[in-house]
């Protein structure tokens, strides 16, 4: 199931598939706020929240959700210095792909048109690459 924030209430719809309930773990990788007061309003007491983002400014939360009414086991993660050797030679491999992650590509010349897509909600990874 997929669910558009930006056109539904995500919290909503958690809430009425699970009866009320909430979300076991809530993975906030958006970098938005608004992602991460959205999690703690759809997560369960108790429940996990991992919080996976890089953010571009500080954001606020009333904790008093984290600690007192709910109970929540928080995470931060980000994938570590270590990651990206070995992503990069199972990509060079072809072991994994990057397809449905990168939906644009331009060389370096087209960088302006490649920012552009990038600051856009039409994608969602851009790739920019020098020419040959």
């Amino acid at each position: 199931m997929t669910i558009d924030p930006a056109k539904e209430d995500a919290t909503a719809i958690v809430k009425g598939l699970t009866g009320g309930y909430g979300c076991d773990v809530y993975i906030e990788t958006t970098g938005a706020p608004v992602g991460v007061n959205q999690g703690l309003a759809m997560i369960r007491k108790l429940g996990r929240f991992v919080e996976f983002s890089v953010f571009g400014h500080d954001t606020t939360a009333d904790w008093s959700i984290i600690g007192d009414r709910k109970e929540l086991d928080i995470r931060g993660a980000h994938l570590g210095p270590y990651c990206y050797p070995i992503a990069i030679d199972l990509l060079a491999r072809g072991l994994v792909t990057s397809k449905g992650i990168v939906t644009h590509d331009y060389t370096l010349e087209h960088w302006d048109e490649a920012i552009a897509v990038a600051n856009s909600l039409d994608s969602i990874k851009v790739l920019m690459k020098p020419s040959r």
